[in-house]
């Protein structure tokens, strides 16, 4: 090999097996170097500008912005295709003539300035309703919603009766903003765990209903604290008109849901959560968008091609998702996207992002059909002649990755959901990788599945199952989830369903004796939670309502279930009733999370693993001086079990999920159990210690 460029061969020190894909990996970085270069002096002196400087004189531009001072309110947009354009409202009775824009440029941006009315106030008031009229080529007329509107809301029924359900778009112009009160929580992303409460506020009521960010604030943001989870991570956030996307058919990127309140509302929820100490991350959806022509982006200004690939290039759609693909490659689609990203950490304070579908933005087959069969081979992911990376969305997540840490660079988090593997992406910027904080774990809530779907108890594999929890690529974090809403959604079960199934409905009452499904499920629930916790990653996710095992799976109200919020809802009625089991799953998860909090072995050096034994069935393994026993025997208990530990000394529990208070037996004797080491190697430890671990269950040892 010659000489390795300088500008990834912190990813080579690394990974030494990238070697050979060196200068690939130098051109990826390059590619994303020089848009930045670009941004950095695409000011109209050439003078230079940062990334954020850029993405924030952008969102501060573009869309309607009120001036508090001269009462003027402006208003630009991109629109290259069209020919005019006018801003038509309640304000000015929906007049196709008194409010032209001026088409300043070729690029396409129109633009125009409203001044206050004779009274001093401004022309168009706080939450009318307006469009912008674009006159196209051909002299036809298009009425679409500003492409950078702050809000968007469902009409009345009325309206809809009337002339559509098409959502209308409306000035937010307050004249009472919400002041942030508190502080973002610290966090330092090379030491601090992160443990990580995905929610949903339209779900988070027990009513069949959609709940509001006035109620998850008051009602669901306790709860989360209480669990002692450090962050949420909230999706459905971004507009979308139709509800059963789960907020993956994005319409209007800078307008918040308007189903669950107003944005002020939404700024209450996150000071909140900052309050509390807990960080707040954002599901942003930039790998695709809706194709709604009436209420989103798709066809804005008449063209199939402005924010997206063409249709006729074959890149336009995704095939499976029938929804626009980015055109990444597009200055003014940079400009849009990274944009919205500073949008949403100055406006509304969010501390990142989760990027969804980040599998689909790498490759050009998206991850679908023979294209996305990926065994781990670096030629699928790094070789000219045989990888499908979409260089320009990768170079996009560079500079969104590099926007983020540049405007929050303490604490600022970002999160990828690739299930393919690519090297490299959560490597930082600067030594050659794509700047990722972490990525998901998705194989671990599959092997979960498959398992409990195919195997029974006696022959799951704790060597597999180790594998599974360990093969992650050295030096890039993941986040380990055993499920997500993912495995929530109707046409899944979660974990809890396919352990118990009906007998949630019938056996979880405390005034009834214990069935062995509900004991095995109880149990297993445990197991898996902790397992995938302690050893699958370097942060750790779980979906709402999970940490008590929901009875049910989640489906949003449409024409096959008609209209029914019955799955639409998180039954947080169930852990509070205290004749129920549900409390139990839910002691033991909080018990989980404080654990961690207190011993802290997310964010440390891979577990290792001194134990797997096979016809035992029990995995042993130390991480940052604990000591973890998972016994996943069906009917086996163990006195005396010898287990190897590196650090002598005496032990003692600090977990047990054996305790009456987490649905378990009580078997062991807290209060009685010291674990002294003895000094003799054992399992390729310096010492071992001796312990009683019942069927079914999981002690964590420290050191006293």
């Amino acid at each position: 090999m010659g000489v390795i460029p300088e500008n990834v061969k912190g990813a080579v020190d690394t990974d030494p097996w990238l070697e050979p894909f060196a200068e690939v990996l130098s051109e990826r970085r390059y590619l994303a170097d020089k848009w930045a270069y670009d941004i950095r002096h695409s000011t109209a002196d050439q003078s230079e500008q940062s990334l954020a400087s850029f993405a924030r004189a952008s969102y501060n531009s573009y869309g309607l912005h009120a001036d508090g001072e001269t009462k003027e309110i402006r208003y630009r947009e991109w629109a290259p295709n069209a020919a005019r354009a006018f801003l038509v409202g309640e304000f000015n009775n929906w007049s196709t003539e008194s409010h032209e824009l001026k088409h300043k440029d070729q690029y396409g941006v129109f633009s125009i300035t409203i001044p206050p009315l004779a009274s001093g106030e401004f022309a168009i008031p706080h939450d009318s309703k307006l469009k912008v009229l674009l006159v196209l080529p051909d002299g036809s007329h298009v009425y679409r919603l500003p492409a950078w509107i702050a809000r968007a809301t469902q009409p009345d029924k009325e309206t809809a009766r009337q002339f559509g359900p098409s959502y209308e778009a409306r000035f937010w112009n307050p004249p009472v903003r919400y002041q942030f009160k508190h502080k973002r929580p610290s966090f330092e992303r090379k030491n601090d765990s992160l443990r990580i409460y995905e929610a949903h506020v339209g779900i988070s009521s027990p009513e069949p209903k959609v709940a509001s960010y006035k109620e998850f604030t008051q009602k669901v943001l306790p709860r989360i604290r209480d669990l002692g989870y450090d962050a949420i991570q909230l999706m459905a956030i971004m507009e979308h008109a139709y509800y059963a996307s789960f907020g993956y058919q994005v319409t209007n990127f800078f307008a918040i849901s308007s189903r669950y309140g107003t944005p002020e509302e939404l700024k209450e929820l996150i000071d909140t959560a900052h309050s509390m100490g807990l960080l707040v991350l954002l599901d942003v959806v930039h790998s695709h968008a809706s194709k709604n022509v009436d209420d989103g982006l798709n066809k804005f200004d008449g063209s199939d091609h402005q924010y997206f690939h063409s249709l006729a290039s074959g890149r336009g759609e995704h095939p499976l998702w029938d929804s626009r693909l980015f055109n990444y490659g597009s200055f003014e689609v940079l400009r849009f996207l990274l944009s919205n990203l500073a949008f949403y950490i100055d406006v509304y304070k969010f501390d990142g992002f989760r990027f969804d579908g980040v599998t689909s933005m790498l490759y050009n087959h998206h991850g679908v059909g023979a294209g996305g069969a990926f065994s781990g081979d670096y030629n699928e992911y790094l070789s000219k002649e045989r990888s499908d990376v979409d260089h320009e969305a990768l170079a996009y997540l560079m500079l969104a990755n590099d926007l983020v840490h540049e405007l929050l660079p303490e604490n600022g988090i970002t999160i990828a959901e690739d299930v393919s593997g690519y090297p490299t992406l959560c490597l930082p910027r600067h030594n050659g990788g794509a700047g990722f904080d972490y990525r998901l774990a998705m194989a671990l809530p599959d092997m979960w599945i498959k398992l409990l779907k195919e195997k029974s108890d006696d022959d799951w594999d704790m060597g597999n199952i180790v594998h599974n929890l360990t093969n992650r690529r050295h030096g890039e974090k993941v986040v380990a989830y055993a499920e997500s809403h993912d495995q929530a959604l109707v046409g899944d079960k979660t974990l809890a369903f396919w352990l118990m199934d009906a007998a949630m409905y019938t056996e979880m009452s405390l005034l009834q004796p214990l069935t062995p499904v509900v004991d095995r499920g109880i149990a297993l629930h445990k197991l898996i939670r902790l397992i995938t916790h302690a050893l699958g990653g370097e942060a750790y996710l779980n979906f709402e309502g999970n940490e008590f095992g929901h009875p049910e799976w989640l489906d949003f109200p449409n024409v096959t279930n008609n209209d029914s919020y019955h799955y639409a809802r998180r039954q947080f009625n169930l852990v509070e009733d205290q004749l129920l089991r549900y409390q139990h799953l839910n002691n033991f998860d909080k018990a989980m999370q404080e654990c961690e909090r207190h011993f802290k072995w997310l964010n440390t050096p891979q577990a290792y693993v001194s134990l797997k034994n096979q016809t035992d069935k029990v995995i042993a393994f130390e991480r940052n001086g604990l000591v973890f026993i998972f016994n996943f025997h069906p009917t086996q208990s163990f006195a005396d079990y010898r287990v190897g530990v590196e650090q002598a000394g005496r032990y003692k529990i600090v977990l047990n999920s054996d305790r009456a208070d987490f649905g378990g037996h009580n078997r062991i004797d807290e209060a009685a159990s010291e674990f002294f080491t003895t000094d003799l190697r054992w399992n390729d430890r310096s010492n071992y210690i001796q312990v009683y671990i019942p069927t079914r269950t999981v002690i964590v040892l420290a050191l006293a």
